[in-house]
């Protein structure tokens, strides 16, 4: 192993104990607790991520994967992470900071930002990170004065407007710009080694990785032309997180091969990448939030002089957390997170108490963000937890030599991953501070 996970970090889960039953033990300690009152906390299975990337090395075998800093910014997430052989595509330079204080060495670092401040360009020359990416003239330009020496990543727009995310609104050069800007590079002596893009999250036709790895050997093409030599195609992120999404990664995966096959088969000397965030995080994080408090409202609204006692009512729950904090997703990232009963305290759903605990499952995509974590704002704890056939597991990997390279020649898969998969790959609305929900809507854990 690399050292950047240790034992101490988490809590080992023997066999016949989930998760499950830890997250039971937390809420009953929290509820019990005299000192200091906890009105949410974390539990992170460390080992869901190991079997997610297991999963991943056994479905895209020629892909390279960089982990997206900016969807969970967690110590442990990133320990593990590191522990496996990722690289790290990073936004800014609180990210890049972040990552290299656990011992990541810069040449496994993306600065993956195509709008980036000037200060951290100077930051990324400093301490070593040579590969970004840029989409056009302005940021070429901050890069060629900045980091001369930068290697760099023309991100390409793609057809998005399925997707629940659009990047290409504010990200990646046109088709038709394409040459222009690598017409640019040649010009300033900047070194353009490849192709990123990014179809946006939750996109339901899996055809569109298809389209643009096509559009990308275009570019390939034209670069060749000029004089790049382009070696490095970057398929950017949108995979799911969970395994009841619209389309399965399984079925991605298939597509992504199929296309690799035709414009970019093995052995044409150009390195695969992609910077997945969600699809590692989502299901392994479960919150836990107590409820503090509760009051009866109207399901409709009528005037005063209209109310009676028979008026049909409804009960908000006000949580010890909202949109504003860990439901930021909410906000952000479409996210509609249902909630379970960790105990039932009365046989009647619509009598919860207050200290009940509700569990949200798949919270760990766009919850916990580096800004809070570098301020110590953080405000719920995290436990993390795993299982000691992933530990055993994790290892067991004969992780490849570090070596004193390039970020273009990184990273390689780990050498047991396809032998260890198929053991470890098993198969409400809310308002700002407040969650409402109706007793048929709950299910108990």
């Amino acid at each position: 192993m690399a050292g950047y996970l240790r034992e101490t970090d988490f809590v080992m889960v023997e066999e016949g104990f989930s998760t499950r039953d830890l997250l039971e033990e937390l809420t009953l300690g929290a509820s019990q607790a005299t000192t200091e009152e906890v009105a949410a906390f974390f539990v992170a299975d460390l080992g869901a991520v190991v079997r997610k990337h297991f999963c991943f090395l056994k479905c895209l075998p020629r892909v390279r994967s960089f982990y997206a800093v900016k969807c969970n910014s967690s110590p442990g997430v990133l320990k593990v992470l590191a522990e496996l052989g990722l690289g790290f595509s990073c936004a800014n330079k609180a990210e890049m900071e972040l990552v290299q204080h656990i011992g990541v060495p810069a040449s496994k670092i993306i600065y993956a930002n195509p709008c980036k401040q000037i200060a951290h360009i100077k930051y990324a020359a400093k301490h070593g990170v040579r590969l970004l990416s840029f989409d056009n003239e302005m940021e070429l330009a901050k890069v060629v004065k900045s980091h001369p020496s930068a290697k760099m990543v023309l991100c390409v727009a793609t057809e998005d407007s399925h997707s629940l995310s659009h990047l290409s609104l504010k990200f990646g050069a046109s088709l038709k710009s394409c040459r222009h800007l690598l017409e640019n590079a040649k010009r300033d002596h900047v070194e353009v080694v490849g192709v990123s893009f990014h179809i946006g999250s939750g996109c339901p036709d899996p055809q569109a990785y298809a389209q643009s790895i096509a559009d990308a050997r275009v570019v390939f093409e034209m670069g060749a032309e000029l004089g790049h030599r382009m070696h490095i195609l970057d398929l950017g992120g949108g995979f799911p997180g969970v395994e009841d999404a619209k389309v399965r990664f399984e079925e991605i995966a298939s597509v992504i091969n199929s296309a690799l096959d035709l414009y970019f088969p093995e052995g044409c000397g150009v390195d695969i990448l992609a910077k997945l965030g969600r699809y590692y995080v989502t299901s392994a994080f479960t919150l836990a939030v107590s409820i503090i408090a509760k009051k009866e409202v109207l399901l409709d609204q009528p005037g005063r002089e209209e109310e009676t006692s028979s008026s049909p009512k409804s009960v908000v729950y006000h949580l010890g957390e909202g949109v504003y904090g860990v439901f930021n997703s909410v906000l952000f990232d479409s996210a509609c997170p249902a909630p379970i009963l960790q105990k039932v305290s009365l046989p009647c759903w619509a009598c919860f108490q207050l200290w009940d605990w509700l569990v949200f499952e798949n919270m760990g995509a766009y919850t916990v963000g580096v800004g809070s974590l570098l301020r110590g704002a953080q405000t719920c704890r995290i436990t993390y937890a795993m299982s000691r056939v992933a530990w055993e597991a994790l290892q067991g990997q004969l992780l490849p030599a570090e070596q004193d390279e390039d970020a273009e020649g990184m990273c390689k898969p780990l050498s047991c991953g396809w032998e260890i998969t198929d053991t470890l790959c098993m198969g409400p609305v809310f308002t700002p501070a407040s969650i409402i929900f109706h007793a048929g809507s709950m299910r108990k854990a």
